[in-house]
């Protein structure tokens, strides 16, 4: 992957803020990546009209045009061989994929969350953490496997929960976080430093790495009792 741009493709359901991320870091000349391809699960999602703005081919599979949901996972991965993508990131893919269908893709696909997983998989995480009383929350990059939000954790933003925060502020707030954590992570993807371990494990230039890494000031940070270091995001 060194020796050329990573090609990326995107699925993404929303209004694609995450996308607009990573877009910004590949035109700044952070991120070394062609997208090749963003697909969505909903015709209006404003995340198709960002990519076609930036001239980036799109597609749209509507769900209710197949008989099950693994058709449709299937249908949907062709698309995505057919891309030539070599990573597929999920920016706001509301959609929990079938096992079978991902399979191809363990390792090369990736998956932001708003949680400081494995806490609050699935939706509605910043209701749950201020329910839960929380004194931090944040957000999570990790490896797509066949559970929900369960796969490897490779990198995590955190932010403190303030007096006040409501469901709204907190998850305006972590999202300027996310689109940090997403180029930060994709950029290691496209350098050849980051890699899945089977079956859950994370590797950092060839180093296996017992926890996520952390989000400071804009560089991912190595905790790791084994080793501190830094790499930059850009």
């Amino acid at each position: 992957m060194s020796a050329s741009r990573l090609s990326v493709a995107v699925l993404a359901s929303g209004r694609g803020s995450n996308l607009q991320a990573l877009i910004a870091a590949r035109d700044a000349g952070e991120l070394p990546v062609d997208f090749v391809v963003v697909g969505s699960d909903k015709a209006q999602a404003g995340a198709l009209q960002l990519a076609r703005d930036a001239g980036i081919p799109t597609f749209t599979l509507n769900p209710k045009d197949y008989p099950s949901r693994r058709d449709y996972d299937l249908a949907l991965f062709r698309r995505l061989d057919a891309s030539g993508a070599q990573v597929l990131v999920l920016a706001g893919f509301m959609r929990i994929i079938d096992g079978e269908a991902l399979k191809p893709w363990v390792g090369r696909m990736i998956n932001v969350h708003p949680s400081l997983l494995p806490k609050y998989r699935g939706l509605h995480t910043h209701r749950r953490a201020l329910e839960a009383g929380d004194a931090e929350h944040g957000a999570s990059v990790h490896y797509v496997t066949a559970e929900l939000d369960g796969g490897p954790v490779i990198a995590q933003a955190r932010i403190d929960i303030l007096p006040g925060d409501d469901e709204h502020v907190l998850a305006q707030r972590l999202l300027a976080f996310e689109h940090q954590l997403l180029p930060a992570v994709l950029r290691l993807i496209a350098q050849d430093r980051l890699a899945l371990l089977p079956p859950d494990r994370i590797a950092l230039d060839g180093q296996a790495q017992s926890e996520p890494l952390q989000l400071r000031n804009g560089v991912l940070v190595d905790l790791s009792p084994a080793r501190l270091s830094t790499t930059r995001s850009g």
